[in-house]
């Protein structure tokens, strides 16, 4: 072997070692996350932005300057954020104005552990949301906790929606899952990352199809997940206390046109609470994406994308 591969070798592996290194530090890794979340978004054509609500900031990403054109608001679910919606909104045409909002509570927006975070309440945060961004008709797309609060939305606000788009929605458990029998042996909540080396469970659990996401970022977003334990156990909390409401029964009320999108492989809720939905939902549909878990817009964005343009060009 010659000196002059072996120098390249070495030069290699010292730069390597560097950005190792380098990563380690706290300030350098969260710098790197941000420069590589700002790619992300870029991408997609979507710019960060916050909006100030009765004194209480609230996050969001939104493609600026298409205002004029229809809207596609995306919420995502519980213990997650804004930026779940990324490689989604990558998929959508120029033609639409999209949004993606941090709900009270998670990712940049406020944290407040003497508030509400029930679906009833994030449906009137929502409002004030939209209000406050002048968006008065809007296509609406929820993850899971975000399926749920949009599906409530589009019944008390029933002019505004104009098609409702439901990933693997929350609010109704009637088919068992792997989620809900370790809670009821007492065994942890692999929602809610206590430690670092949690998040990668929680991955595990939620995604078949896991995107690639390099570190440091995964390690940035672990701490971040760890920071908001409190936060996060006080809106497991209120998801799961007594409501005000028949979730069931409001289902029928909808009347947007409504796609439900589900994984075959969803561990968080049975994908068998599919076709509850479907039948509650009158005139929806339903696709099930085989080998997918429980965020089809991140583990499969051009499809569930795809998906939802056929249906909303359909109406």
């Amino acid at each position: 072997m010659n000196q002059e591969l072996v120098s390249s070798r070495f030069v290699r592996m010292l730069i390597i070692f560097v950005i190792v290194a380098l990563a380690g530090c706290s300030g350098v890794k969260y710098s790197l996350y941000d420069k590589a979340i700002n790619h992300e978004r870029g991408k997609a054509g979507l710019t960060a932005k916050t909006i100030d609500i009765d004194g209480k900031s609230i996050a969001l990403m939104e493609t600026a300057g298409r205002e004029a054109k229809p809207a596609i608001v995306l919420i995502h679910g519980f213990a997650a954020n804004k930026e779940n919606w990324i490689r989604f909104a990558r998929q959508l045409p120029d033609s639409f104005h999209v949004v993606a909002i941090d709900l009270p509570g998670h990712g940049e927006s406020f944290k407040d552990l003497d508030a509400r975070y029930d679906l009833d309440d994030q449906v009137r945060y929502l409002r004030e949301i939209l209000t406050t961004l002048s968006i008065q008709k809007f296509h609406l797309a929820g993850n899971s906790m975000g399926g749920a609060i949009s599906a409530l939305y589009a019944v008390a606000y029933p002019d505004q929606v104009e098609s409702l788009l439901l990933f693997d929605p929350s609010g109704i458990h009637e088919y068992d899952c792997e989620l809900n029998r370790l809670l009821k042996a007492g065994e942890k909540n692999p929602l809610i990352v206590e430690r670092e080396e949690d998040f990668d469970v929680l991955m595990d659990f939620a995604l078949e199809e896991k995107p690639f996401i390099p570190w440091p970022i995964t390690s940035v977003m672990a701490e971040k997940a760890v920071k908001n334990k409190p936060i996060n156990d006080k809106i497991f909390s209120d998801l799961r206390g007594e409501h005000q409401y028949d979730f069931q029964e409001e289902l029928k009320r909808i009347t947007a046109p409504t796609l439900i999108l589900w994984g075959a492989k969803d561990r968080i809720i049975a994908v068998e609470n599919a076709q509850i939905f479907n039948q509650l939902i009158p005139g929806s549909k339903t696709v099930i994406l085989e080998g997918i878990g429980h965020a089809p817009m991140i583990e499969a964005p051009e499809k569930s994308a795809k998906i939802c343009l056929d249906f909303i060009s359909s109406l």
